[in-house]
């Protein structure tokens, strides 16, 4: 129990007074200590309606007619009613119940006490036997009585003018008889207090029934002390009033219980509402009865919304409440704290992951009243979670992928070239387009990029978008929602998704189909997307490597590749040399490489042969480093003494002559693309746009043709006069 409510408990239950509480329809929640060992009811007979049986069978159908009144009115009130002590006897006492409503002004709840004031009824009836006296008695002989009446007494005329005070009264104020004549009565009545207690008195004037009135009197050194006024009329045999006797009960007592169980009480929802976590308040069936503010600002709901029966359905994600139906329900049953982890929804419409605890709470017998529930954000945590187990998983589909030796090796110009353009853009956000052979080592060359920049500690993730079937790329790449397709038994989330905070390179990026390009472009511009069969949009904070083996450029002149997109990708282009235009490379990749899987296969070579190196400088290797890779590992299987050779046969086949230039792929694809676009020329007469023209004998627009054109150098004009 958190210390403020126990405090609070043990005020409630040590007050002089008889407090309780009841909900809206009456039915009693709660008696403090004085109240059951008053009646002699244990709590659970207390509860309910139970509080009925204590009333005297006489008095009973007043209580129920009043309550009645004021479940209507809502207002303060209060009716005299004999209580049954534990030892049977009767007993006077005042019942007064005021309402606790809510911000919108609705009743949650009634307070109540139960003053003794049998010693008042006695006072109330000796006063009655000497109005009875005032008929055959001396005046004398009325005022000795009246000053012994234990209370305030005193009478007015029907004119509301004062007639006479009995010595409690004077004793207790300090003012003379002479002081209190007329209006002189009002002087001790607290200012505050005064305009209410005048209008309660013409009122009653006017009806001639009988009320009573709480109201402020100041005490002669000064104190001001709370008092209930009540008044009865005095009426001849044809019901004409004759005069007006009121009693003043001193209820300072009860009134400063009541204001300290308001403020403890207020200052505890107030506690709760600072709280930034989550607190409900259940009763003994886990139906909620209070949310702190923590609740309502999230969820966007009143109080009310959150005692509804359709509260849960409204906040808890479908997914999780038939899985948190069975875990509550035999939770309830057990009676012992639990907990669990679910979605609840914002005010704003998105779910976030809560853990959520429940702790049971007993009164002093045992019985469980009420379950306290806690909620906790863990939604980042359950993020970090889902993105590690992707990244375990990606990390393992990039161990089988993993064929190339972990560091880039070489010393040739053209590869200083490329590590200077990776040394330069990896500190960076910038996106990098890879170009290059196959084989030339584009994904290390990415992963270089990756573990270079500030990403370095999160996922870097590859795609091979050539690889993935066009139905499912999307889902590949952005994840979907369970049941957004046949087979999709679970929510997953995609590539884009576990690579949040780090790095994706998009291998084979050419092979991207146009749709997804579309898409693909979009997420690169907005940095958010939508998982397949999902409206909610999530945002990403990835940084997009992209590498290829084609001319991307030709592919956007062809119509196979956005051109927008290629624009996105290609901020910073780096090309990969192929093996070919680095062969002073060769002796140390087969140094490595050598010496790598020689390891491996538990060997150990002393020498390379130089015929060997020879053999590997003058192959043109058009599989590039991976070729060399495998024609390595091969021969260290082969070979069986420490002299490390390979079977020339294995490259005689694919080699060039030695005498022969080699001439870069490159090259010769721009000056096959330079002779047919010549040709075309030649036989167009120079003619470039029309349906004999140059651009439509090969195929592409007429604005692609003339910036081949442009960049290629070719004087169109040389061909109109042939």
């Amino acid at each position: 129990m958190h210390p403020s409510e126990a405090q609070l408990r043990e005020m409630i239950d040590t007050i002089p007074i008889l407090a309780w509480s009841c909900l809206p329809d009456g039915a009693n929640e709660f008696t403090n200590k004085r109240w059951r060992d008053y009646t002699g009811f244990s709590p659970v007979e207390a509860l309910g309606l139970g509080w009925q049986r204590t009333f005297h069978p006489d008095d009973l159908a007043k209580v129920m007619e009043n309550w009645r009144t004021v479940q209507v009115s809502g207002e303060q009130s209060g009716v005299e009613a004999r209580v049954r002590r534990a030892d049977g006897e009767y007993l006077w006492m005042l019942h007064q119940k005021v309402a606790v409503r809510d911000e919108s002004g609705l009743i949650v709840k009634w307070y109540g006490t139960s003053t003794d004031i049998e010693d008042l009824k006695q006072a109330d009836q000796k006063l009655r036997q000497v109005l009875e006296e005032i008929r055959g008695s001396e005046a004398n002989h009325l005022r000795r009585t009246l000053d012994t009446i234990p209370a305030l007494v005193s009478s007015f005329l029907p004119d509301g003018s004062n007639e006479c005070m009995n010595r409690r009264w004077h004793d207790y104020t300090g003012l003379s008889p002479e002081q209190s004549q007329h209006e002189g009565w009002q002087e001790p009545v607290h200012p505050d207090d005064l305009p209410r207690l005048m209008q309660r008195l013409r009122e009653a004037l006017v009806s001639g029934e009988s009320g009573e009135i709480e109201t402020r009197l100041r005490r002669q050194d000064g104190v001001f002390r709370w008092f209930l006024v009540r008044a009865e009329p005095l009426r001849d045999h044809t019901g004409n009033v004759l005069k007006w006797y009121a009693t003043s009960t001193d209820i300072e007592d009860r009134k400063q219980a009541e204001e300290k169980l308001r403020r403890d009480e207020g200052e505890l929802r107030r506690i709760t509402d600072m709280i930034a976590q989550i607190i409900t308040v259940h009763d003994s069936e886990g139906v909620p009865i209070y949310a702190n503010k923590a609740v309502l600002d999230y969820t966007g709901l009143t109080i009310e919304d959150v005692m509804r029966p359709d509260y849960r359905s409204r906040v808890i994600h479908p997914d999780d409440l038939e899985r948190l139906r069975d875990i509550r329900q035999t939770a309830l049953v057990r009676g012992l704290p639990f907990e669990y982890e679910s979605r609840a929804r914002g005010k704003d419409g998105q779910y976030r992951w809560f853990l959520n605890r429940w702790n049971p709470f007993r009164d002093e017998n045992g019985r469980l009243t009420r379950w306290y529930s806690t909620g906790t954000d863990i939604h980042d945590r359950k993020r970090g979670e889902d993105r590690a187990r992707n990244e375990n998983v990606a990390l393992r589909e990039e161990i089988d992928h993993a064929s190339m030796f972990e560091e880039i090796v070489g010393s040739a110009h053209a590869i200083r070239q490329v590590l200077d353009q990776v040394a330069k853009v990896a500190p960076s956000d910038s996106t990098v387009l890879i170009s290059g052979e196959t084989g030339t080592g584009k994904e290390l060359l990415a992963r270089a990029i990756h573990k270079r920049s500030k990403r370095a500690s999160r996922a870097f993730i590859r795609v091979n978008c050539g690889a993935i079937p066009s139905s499912l790329i999307a889902s590949e790449l952005f994840g979907h929602e369970k049941g957004a397709f046949t087979g999709a038994f679970q929510r997953r989330i995609g590539h884009f998704e576990a690579a949040d905070g780090g790095t994706i390179l998009l291998d084979e990026i050419g092979d991207l189909p146009m749709e997804m390009q579309s898409t693909l472009l979009r997420v690169l511009q907005e940095e958010e997307f939508q998982r397949v069969g999902s409206s909610q949009s999530v945002s990403v904070d990835v940084r997009v490597l992209a590498a290829t083996n084609s001319d991307l450029r030709s592919s956007v002149d062809a119509g196979k590749f956005r051109e927008d997109l290629f624009y996105r990708l290609n901020v910073f282009p780096i090309r990969v040399p192929p093996l070919r235009e680095r062969l002073e490379d060769i002796p140390l990749l087969l140094d490595y490489l050598v010496g790598r899987y020689a390891q491996k296969a538990g060997k150990r070579f002393r020498d390379i042969t130089n015929e060997t190196v020879q053999l590997f400088r003058t192959y043109h290797w058009p599989g590039n480093i991976r070729e060399l890779q495998n024609v390595i590992e091969r021969a260290v299987v082969l070979c069986d003494g420490d002299t490390f050779s390979v079977d020339e046969r294995w490259l005689r086949l694919e080699s060039s002559p030695a005498s022969g230039l080699i001439v870069p792929l490159a090259t010769t694809f721009v000056q096959r693309e330079r002779q047919m676009i010549e040709e075309a020329l030649a036989q167009t007469k120079g003619r470039i746009s029309g349906p004999t023209g140059a651009a439509a004998k090969l195929g592409i627009p007429r604005q692609t043709l003339d910036r081949k054109i442009q960049s290629l150098g070719i004087d169109k004009n040389q061909f109109k006069s042939h």
